[in-house]
């Protein structure tokens, strides 16, 4: 199962940072290729997001664990989409812990693989995962850092 974990630290208070990530309508702002954030409805919202190819990818999302102001979960919804040739699951966390004038942000990625990709494909997914993260610190340091 790819995993992959970063941490940074951001000029920011946690309640800033907390506003951001804790919000689905902020994902384009920060989280890498999401154009825009639709059908929030509670827990439940959809990514739009654009491949190189300039095709409009939908990925729906659950939001099943919330701490508040310190870490939240996010799964993928895969059955039943084209994810699913690829994903079991996917979740993501983030954790966000103040020190003095910033926040220490850490993000995790988790992805159960299926089929070939379960055998082969763990080393690229990881390391698409791990680059993933790093864009996104990189846009919470932009927006609030």
């Amino acid at each position: 199962m790819p995993t992959a974990r970063r941490t940074r630290t951001i000029a920011a208070s946690a309640e800033e940072l907390w506003d951001v990530i804790s919000d689905p309508h902020h994902l384009p702002r920060w989280w890498p290729r999401v154009n825009r954030v639709e059908d929030v409805d509670g827990d439940a919202f959809t990514e739009v997001m654009t491949t190189a190819k300039g095709k409009v990818v939908r990925a729906d999302f659950q939001l099943v664990q919330v701490e508040q102001g310190t870490r939240l979960i996010w799964e993928q919804r895969v059955q039943g989409t084209p994810f699913a040739n690829l994903l079991k699951s996917a979740s993501t966390e983030v954790r966000l812990a103040p020190a003095e004038g910033s926040t220490e942000v850490t993000i995790e990625l988790q992805q159960k693989l299926n089929g070939f990709f379960s055998r082969f494909g763990a080393f690229m997914v990881g390391r698409a995962a791990a680059a993933t993260i790093e864009d996104a610190l990189d846009g919470l340091e932009r927006i609030r850092g």
